[in-house]
């Protein structure tokens, strides 16, 4: 049995390849890469193509978290059927995906703070706008433990 993981925000260059590479970062360190796939989509198509964004890899980069090989991709209505788990990085992103992928996709669609509801937010913030990458990888960091604690509920234990 494996497990699939997919963030996706707006276009795919800030917040969701963050938490795709910090996802991945938890899942090596757990010894689940074989186990665990993680991915990460934007709902817009203007950075397709291109590298997470120099904030998210210099944040990445100070923390020695790999983001070798990402480049920004748009959600696709395959998607849908691909993934177990699609993580929306706010309100909107979420409204999109299900307005993408139809009335009754395979994939479990959650926002990514209902993970964390005792930070009494809705939405990540989207650094392309604030500026503020820090504040957004504490939420991440501490979102995907949650995740990695569900994938453990769902993975055989070994």
């Amino acid at each position: 049995m494996s497990y699939s993981v997919l963030f996706v925000c707006l276009g795919n260059i800030c917040r969701s390849p963050m938490a795709e590479a910090v996802m991945r970062h938890l899942i090596e360190r757990e010894g689940l890469s074989d186990l665990v796939t993680v991915d990460s989509a934007g709902t817009g198509d203007w950075h397709i193509g291109r590298p997470p964004h120099e904030g998210t890899r210099g944040l990445l980069d100070r923390y020695s978290i790999s983001y070798q090989g990402m480049r920004a991709r748009q959600l696709s209505v395959q998607d849908g059927g691909d993934f177990d788990l699609i993580v929306a990085m706010d309100t909107q992103n979420e409204k999109d995906i299900r307005a993408k992928l139809g009335a009754s996709p395979r994939s479990e669609i959650v926002r990514f703070l209902s993970l964390l509801p005792e930070r009494g937010m809705d939405d990540v913030p989207d650094p392309y706008y604030t500026g503020n990458f820090d504040e957004v990888y504490e939420l991440v960091n501490e979102g995907c433990e949650r995740i990695l604690t569900r994938i453990r509920e769902k993975l055989p234990q070994r």
